[in-house]
């Protein structure tokens, strides 16, 4: 996903949701604690969000994103520092946009489907990567692998497991609101009929606008957080069924 405006106002806007966090952390220094431990789980959705667009790219036949060196799974590749200040600060966020040449895409498909895949990769390896520590947490509980180490320690990596989960969750989420310039918006273009495509896409500065106002008013998080809630909710009580807990 990419914003395409004056970042002055992100800087703004971040600056004043920073500053009203911080001051919160006076009164209850346990959060700065529970969004340290969010770093590893934002760093690695990031670079796999990115990654996963960047490989379906290539994969279709445009080498555009492996030209600038974004076929790699080192997040410093990925990451844009707003947008990681913005899903720490906010629950959502973005990493650098990955670059795709249209031109270079396999013919044996249409644009639009091509596009639709690549936009969906990104969200999907969240998902996958969600489902994937859900089990690692799932089986170290149920083998008790944290055992041997201190219990402080242990409850540690549980909640970066956890937070893990829920970021990437919330980032798969997030990037399936079919607006501008979200991937959701991509993969609801391709399903449109023509006209109504091509009415979406011509209009797209005002998709862009509304996506502005629920994101600043946080109207966003109102509605991906119940979702995230119970995605979460569904994938532990699945997982830990699977695995006998």
């Amino acid at each position: 996903m990419f914003f395409n405006f004056d970042r002055r106002y992100l800087y703004i806007f971040l600056g004043i949701v920073i500053a009203y966090t911080l001051i919160g952390y006076i009164s209850n220094p346990a959060n700065l604690l529970e969004l340290l431990l969010g770093i590893p789980g934002v760093l690695v959705a990031i670079t796999f969000h990115e990654y996963a667009h960047a490989l379906a790219a290539y994969k279709l036949g445009d080498d555009t994103a492996k030209q600038q060196g974004r076929l790699t799974l080192n997040p410093f590749k990925h990451t844009d520092p707003i947008g990681i200040l913005m899903l720490l600060f906010l629950g959502f966020g973005w990493g650098r946009p990955v670059q795709i040449d249209s031109r270079n895409l396999n013919r044996k498909m249409s644009v639009s489907k091509a596009t639709a895949i690549i936009s969906f990769a990104g969200p999907a390896a969240n998902f996958i990567l969600a489902v994937l520590f859900s089990i690692i947490t799932a089986l170290a509980l149920k083998f008790g692998w944290l055992d041997a180490i201190d219990s402080r320690a242990a409850n540690t990596i549980v909640e970066i497991l956890a937070t893990t989960i829920r970021v990437n969750i919330g980032l798969g989420v997030f990037n399936l609101i079919p607006l501008p310039p979200l991937d959701g918006s991509k993969i609801l273009a391709h399903f449109l009929p023509f006209k109504a495509r091509e009415w979406f896409e011509s209009n797209e500065q005002i998709f862009y606008f509304i996506f502005l106002f629920i994101w600043i008013t946080g109207f966003a998080g109102t509605i991906i957080a119940p979702a995230i809630k119970i995605i979460s909710k569904a994938l532990s009580d699945l997982i830990l069924t699977i695995v006998g807990l």
